[in-house]
């Protein structure tokens, strides 16, 4: 029995003996941690920064002003037609063509129309309207 406790005494030693190091790497361990969440809330900020300049490039939020020259109804009428394919974006530039819009405006006003539909609810009202007419 005596060997046990000096076994008992001696794993707690041990353990006692590497708390430092333990204590260590949990505060390298928190720091990492507060580092990526510091990091995460750059990359939102960031991410919100983008959305704000390309609803400014775009026109005011609440603004129905064509973006590259595509209508909010234009943008809703291709929009509908994606139905026909499954929903698939990559045919969205196709159908946009067989419309008159360029690839490049198209992308514009897909960038610029997503973010005032998310930027005022009137414009998703007026977007859902227009969707629903066809």
């Amino acid at each position: 029995m005596a060997v046990g406790m000096f076994k008992n005494l001696k794993g707690a030693k041990d353990a006692m003996a590497s708390a430092p190091d333990m204590m260590k790497q949990a505060q390298e361990m928190a720091n990492n941690a507060q580092a990526m969440a510091a990091a995460n809330d750059a990359a939102a900020a960031a991410d919100h920064a983008q959305a704000a300049e390309r609803v400014a490039a775009a026109g005011e939020a609440g603004s129905t002003e064509p973006i590259a020259g595509v209508s909010l109804e234009q943008f809703a009428e291709v929009s509908r037609e994606l139905q026909n394919y499954n929903y698939d974006q990559t045919k969205a530039p196709e159908i946009a063509a067989s419309k008159g819009i360029s690839g490049e405006d198209w992308q514009a006003a897909m960038d610029g129309w997503n973010d005032r539909i998310k930027a005022d609810p009137a414009i998703a009202k007026q977007f859902n309207t227009y969707y629903r007419a066809g």
